[in-house]
């Protein structure tokens, strides 16, 4: 009985999690969060989220990015694919093709692909590697 509470507030905290790759830090290889991501460095590899990613400004991610929301203010070269809401800032230079239901775009962003608006993105699932909590969430 409180085994499945304690596997449910485990879910809860882990998708509200907030998770930060700062300045000056690079990785290599995918990163892949079921909370919000902000990144500030450089990503050599796929972002996939299933909440919010934030790309700062100086940052650089060279890969594919996927998420709930994302709002990309620094440079990412791969294909963008959002189930809600991208905000591109002023700053954001994207090289690649976008998948989103609503974009934004402030003035001054650049763009350069194909852009496909208003279509569903098929629910965002993350790799089994690691993940023990969906495992528990499975067998709750």
């Amino acid at each position: 009985m409180f085994k499945g509470k304690s596997a449910a507030r485990e879910v809860a905290e882990i998708s509200e999690s907030n998770n930060i790759l700062g300045k000056g830090t690079y990785l290599r290889g995918d990163l892949e969060s079921q909370g919000n991501v902000r990144v500030e460095g450089k990503v050599e590899g796929n972002v996939k989220c299933q909440r919010k990613v934030a790309v700062g400004a100086q940052s650089h991610i060279v890969g594919n990015l996927t998420a709930n929301n994302a709002e990309i203010a620094g440079e990412v070269q791969g294909t963008v694919e959002v189930v809600d809401t991208l905000l591109l800032k002023s700053s954001a230079v994207i090289q690649g093709d976008i998948i989103a239901n609503k974009l934004i775009v402030e003035p001054g962003a650049v763009f350069n692909g194909a852009c496909k608006m208003g279509v569903k993105v098929k629910e965002i699932s993350l790799s089994d590697a690691g993940s023990e909590t969906e495992k528990r969430k499975a067998s709750a």
